[in-house]
C-alpha cells in the first residue's frame, strides 16, 4: 500500500460532502455499463476510513444487475460521489469517485483496468 492521505470531496452542487483516508497512487477504471456511461473512476477504502459529512438526505440510491453495490448520487445535481458494498471477504467498503475528490490531480494516478462487464 502507498501513502495514506486525508481528502475531502463532494458533488457538483456541494450538498453532498465527504472525507476519507486513502491511497491515491492508483484507482480502478471499470468497464461495467454504469462506470463507462458515467466516467466513474474508483478508489476503494474500508467503510471506517470514509465519513459522509453532509448530504445524507440529498442522496438517492441506485442498484442494478446483482444489486450488490449501492450507487449513491446527489438528487439535485446527479453526481455519484461514492458507492458502497462489500469486498469478496465481506469487509464493508466504499468506492469513492476519484473525480469528486477536491483538487485531485488525475494525471498523477495510475488507473488499473477492471473487467466489471464480465461479472
Amino acid at each position: 500500500m502507498g501513502e495514506l492521505r486525508n481528502v475531502t470531496g463532494g458533488c457538483h452542487c456541494g450538498l453532498v460532502r465527504f472525507e476519507a483516508t486513502l491511497d491515491l497512487g492508483s484507482a480502478i477504471a471499470c468497464n461495467c455499463s454504469i462506470c463507462l456511461k458515467k466516467g466513474l473512476l474508483f478508489v476503494f477504502v474500508p467503510e471506517e476510513r470514509f465519513a459522509l459529512r453532509a448530504g445524507q438526505e440529498d442522496l438517492t440510491d441506485y442498484q442494478f444487475g446483482r444489486k450488490t453495490i449501492h450507487h449513491a448520487f446527489c438528487s439535485t445535481c446527479g453526481v455519484e460521489t461514492f458507492a458502497a458494498g462489500t469486498a469478496p471477504d465481506g469487509t464493508a467498503m466504499v468506492g469513492i469517485n476519484v473525480r469528486c475528490i477536491d483538487d485531485v490531480d488525475l494525471a498523477a494516478i495510475e488507473f488499473k483496468p477492471f473487467d466489471g462487464r464480465s461479472l
